[in-house]
């Protein structure tokens, strides 16, 4: 069951989108608020899978409670449920879902439940697959690799880090950097169960070759490799990347 918690300052519309998320009978509604300060107190406490949150709240805007939830340990999943679509741009900046309008539309309430749950299996799926490598690394391996013409057989304790930009991959090594055919995502699966993890939705590094963990801004990353190079952390796998560190 998705854990939902809804935060919007009028009690009719609370209870709509409440009925309508029960009627999934997918979403387990655990808690909801009319207030920024009363939401942070509850979902700090709770910890939802998901928050629908208003705009529109009363004195209040409800993005900038979304942006004091990009601090939080657990970042719970975002949904926008308002009535004013000149937001929306907005609301994607902090990572929303989804946004949906008022009045609700119960087949569109739906559609968004569908969404999360796909979403919430992915980063389960994710987890457990850095649990795998966590257990064991098998640091013995070769990467085979399409470059040019050739067929590169790369060690793969030797790599650096693997990213992709504007559509194209590349590995970067301690010899040199190779352009490669393979997207990021088949490059990832090849490399199951080593020490190459995924940090970003655009970089994928080995985990043997991180030399140092800096800071950056809403609680990211940035990691200065053996090489003098530096990868940033995205939000979403910050944690595990913690997981994996034991920090």
């Amino acid at each position: 069951m998705i854990k939902a918690f809804v935060v919007d300052d009028e009690p009719l519309a609370r209870d709509e989108l409440m009925y309508l998320l029960r009627r999934t009978k997918l979403v387990d509604v655990i808690g909801e608020a009319e207030g920024i300060e009363e939401a942070l107190l509850f979902i700090k406490e709770l910890k939802p899978s998901v928050v629908f949150l208003d705009i529109q709240l009363a004195e209040e805007n409800g993005l900038e409670l979304a942006k004091k939830m990009l601090d939080f340990e657990e970042v719970p999943e975002i949904v926008f449920a308002t009535a004013f679509d000149e937001y929306a741009l907005k609301a994607f900046d902090v990572n929303a879902v989804d946004y949906i309008l008022k009045p609700f539309d119960e087949q569109r309430v739906q559609q968004t439940i569908e969404k999360l749950e796909k979403r919430l299996e992915q980063s389960e799926d994710h987890q457990a697959a850095v649990q795998d490598k966590v257990s064991g690394l098998d640091r013995t391996g070769k990467l085979a690799i399409h470059t040019e013409d050739r067929i590169i057989l790369l060690q793969v304790e030797n790599i650096i880090f693997i990213g992709s930009m504007d559509g194209k991959t590349f590995i970067k090594s301690i010899e040199r950097e190779y352009k490669v055919s393979d997207p990021l995502v088949v490059i990832e699966r090849k490399l199951k169960n080593t020490s190459i993890v995924r940090v970003h939705r655009s970089f994928l590094v080995n985990f043997d070759a991180i030399k140092e963990i800096q800071p950056w801004f809403h609680s990211t990353y940035n990691l200065l490799m053996k090489d003098g190079s530096k990868v940033p952390v995205s939000r979403t796998y910050v944690k595990l990347l913690k997981q994996m560190l034991n920090i």
